[in-house]
């Protein structure tokens, strides 16, 4: 988004943005598994290997079933369009020949640095949990908690699937940065004052709802994306349609992980610093 945003990429040329996109993510393993480890190493975990392991092969698993199979129905068609097997096999060396050894990489690394120390000390016995009220139920406030994020970049969407799925050029990558930054904030000052009064409820269990509490603005975007199918596009054949289904689900998942960890680490950078300012004598 920078390097387009600066000129270096331009929107004519789709392959030279996905190749961007892809040289990227190949090579930004080694960030991944570093953070994975710290944080893990952080919440007391000693099975880092397995973490690694997930970290590497989660995403990029299910993303590769998704995209394989819709590859195998565009074969089926005898469509040009398909991914040559050539291709195929130079997309599967990127990930497991350097993205996950880089991954691992990054992990053994990570670990081995000293785990940042807890502002307090805290029980080796958990506290029961009091009775919440109906607002501070997990399902009601992650989905609530997803309304604002989308509303951030829902006039952008637009834009963006139009660009995707009806074959237009997109030159707005400067006001896309933008969007990005208000999704950043958005996603970060949600998830703080949703955790905040969760926090007052007494509920310490704020890690998994914080990711999915900014993370299920996906949900919606999905099902924006429903709506974008049955009133802008003119699709009737079945393979075109579980091909936007297809990706419209990997983009969907991928703005899931985005938003998630925005959420995650804005609440866990508040917590760390809410618990600094406790003075217990």
């Amino acid at each position: 988004m920078v390097f387009a945003a600066l000129g270096f990429l331009s929107p004519a040329n789709r392959g030279g943005l996905m190749t961007a996109i892809l040289l990227l993510f190949v090579f930004s393993g080694s960030f991944a598994g570093y953070s994975s480890a710290r944080l893990y190493k952080s919440f007391k975990g000693e099975a880092w290997k397995s973490t690694t392991v997930r970290t590497a092969l989660t995403y990029p698993g299910i993303v590769s079933v998704i995209f394989l199979t819709l590859n195998f129905l565009v074969w089926g068609q005898r469509s040009s369009g398909a991914v040559p097997f050539g291709a195929l096999m130079a997309l599967i060396f990127l990930w497991i020949g350097i993205s996950v050894p880089l991954t691992f990489m990054g992990s053994y690394f990570g670990y081995r640095k000293p785990a940042s120390e807890d502002p307090v000390r805290t029980n080796k016995i958990p506290r029961q949990v009091p009775e919440q009220p109906w607002y501070m139920h997990p399902v009601f406030s992650i989905l609530v908690g997803g309304i604002l994020p989308f509303g951030a970049v829902f006039i952008e969407l637009f834009f963006i699937l139009t660009s995707m799925w009806m074959h237009q050029f997109y030159y707005l990558f400067g006001f896309l940065a933008l969007v990005f930054i208000i999704l950043i904030v958005t996603c970060a000052e949600i998830t703080i004052v949703l955790a905040y009064f969760q926090l007052c409820s007494e509920d310490y269990h704020w890690w998994w709802r914080s990711y999915l509490t900014s993370g299920s603005s996906a949900v919606y975007l999905f099902l924006y994306s429903l709506f974008y199918f049955y009133t802008k596009l003119d699709i009737t054949k079945t393979v075109p349609a579980l091909m936007y289904f297809g990706y419209m689900t990997i983009v969907s998942l991928s703005f899931f992980a985005l938003t998630g960890m925005i959420g995650f680490m804005g609440c866990y950078k508040f917590v760390r610093l809410i618990y600094q300012a406790v003075k217990i004598d």
